[in-house]
């Protein structure tokens, strides 16, 4: 424990790295904040039935998802789900559409401008999903007393231009912590909206275990334990990578003299799970589709088996289609995140060679079949933590709250950001000559 002071004292005593952090609670405050600000002309008293219906189901994650801002018909109701939703449609579209293609080649000039039309796309949906939020308020169990202004332009125009106002600001709080703060700032929105909800998930799993005589705190043990095992096997997903060993050839340094360099033996990483979090972000965002669909052509009898199908997050069907989609997403994202071709081409130019491959096009062939065989398990386990929850919650009973904890989208996206930011904050911590966040906190020494 003395240790880990002393780690988050050399943490503070680094200004660029302190500044950062300041920054990301800073915004990240101002985010929770927005969330409990409700849209102006609802009775905010009126709002209960909203709470109880978003509880569990697809609108239970979304709610998750917003931080609570979709039961409280906050202004931030939206989320950052728009930006996420425009963030696969054009990286999809980047596949068929040359224009696209181009700027992913250009660098950070292409960043940018797919960037700025990413954000353009987020508004879009944003004017159509705000409009649809507002007009399903009153089937999710909101009274018309609770509307105080009533349901005409007066209130509709105003709350549509709050609505994606407020979708366009956290949007640009996440690209403010990437920048100004540490972390990705998208994810970290995500991320406070699903702890904000753990302590109240448990309190129910709690009192569900204890007052009702079912299974006691002993229960309790076991699912806590088994909760810890889960964590474990998430971080071992997200860390685990395949070392593929690159030699050196011998080369000829000179500095007043000259001498030879042997050929020195290093490692290329292939992570498991190259994709990270986004498979899981992806396929929640294009499930809830289906029920969407089923609720749209409720009048025929495939309609209204997806709309009981797919409204059910524990159901067989929906966690077979998401485990699918789970993993045509995992390969999907690693093809376009991990630049094969690219390696083998920086490789070559800096003298380095597999054992026993040419270098060149059979050093991107052979590290792009390794990154194929190492997905397939990687993203059959990334699917398997996803339905976990459901797994859960037919074989132990355990709450539907709590049980979103135990794998699927609310585990992995914690896991993986809280690493990815752990991992950012031991670089400024080693590049000052400080041991990591995860090892001791005493100074390197440097000779």
């Amino acid at each position: 424990m003395k240790k880990f002071f002393e780690t988050l004292s050399n943490i503070w005593k680094i200004e660029e790295l302190r500044n950062r952090i300041m920054i990301t609670l800073g915004l990240l405050l101002v985010y929770r904040f927005g969330c409990q600000i409700v849209l102006p002309g609802i009775d905010t008293a009126q709002l209960a039935e909203l709470s109880s219906s978003t509880d569990s189901g697809i609108l239970g994650i979304l709610n998750a998802f917003t931080g609570g801002a979709f039961a409280n018909a906050s202004v931030f109701a939206l989320g950052i789900m728009p930006y996420i939703s425009a963030s696969i449609v054009v990286q999809l579209m980047g596949i068929a559409i040359p224009y696209l293609q181009k700027l992913q080649k250009e660098g950070e000039s292409g960043r940018k401008t797919i960037n700025q039309i990413t954000r353009w796309l987020t508004i879009g949906i944003c004017i159509v999903q705000a409009p649809a939020y507002l007009y399903s308020l009153g089937a999710l169990g909101v009274p018309d007393s609770a509307f105080v202004l009533g349901k005409g332009l007066d209130f509709i125009v105003p709350s549509v231009i709050i609505l994606v106002t407020g979708c366009v600001f956290a949007m640009w709080l996440g690209e403010k912590i990437t920048d100004k703060g540490i972390g990705n700032g998208i994810s970290l929105l995500i991320m406070v909206g699903i702890i904000a909800r753990l302590p109240q998930s448990f309190v129910q799993e709690f009192i569900s275990r204890t007052a009702n005589n079912n299974g006691g705190l002993m229960f309790i043990l076991i699912e806590v334990i088994l909760w810890f095992l889960v964590i474990l096997a998430s971080i071992l997903l997200v860390m685990a990578t395949r070392q593929i060993p690159v030699q050196y050839a011998r080369r000829t340094a000179s500095g007043g003299y000259e001498k030879n360099i042997m050929g020195s033996r290093q490692y290329i990483p292939l992570k498991l799970n190259a994709s990270g979090v986004m498979p899981i972000i992806f396929a929640q965002a294009i499930m809830f589709a289906p029920g969407l669909l089923g609720r749209t052509f409720n009048d025929t009898a495939v309609g209204q088996w997806m709309e009981v199908q797919f409204q059910d997050i524990f159901g067989l069907a929906y966690n077979i289609l998401f485990a699918l989609l789970i993993i045509i997403f995992t390969y999907f994202y690693t093809a376009i995140t991990v630049p094969t071709n690219k390696m083998a081409d920086d490789l070559k130019r800096s003298g380095g060679f597999i054992p026993g491959i040419r270098p060149g096009k059979e050093t991107g062939d052979f590290l792009d079949k390794i990154m194929s065989l190492i997905t397939l398990p990687g993203s059959v386990f990334l699917a398997l933590l996803a339905v976990l929850p459901a797994i859960v919650v037919k074989l132990m009973d355990v709450q539907s709250g709590w049980a979103m904890f135990y794998g699927g989208t609310s585990l992995l996206i914690m896991v993986g950001v809280a690493i990815d930011t752990v991992q950012q904050v031991n670089a400024y911590l080693l590049n000052r000559h400080y041991d990591g966040l995860m090892k001791s906190g005493k100074n390197r020494k440097v000779a």
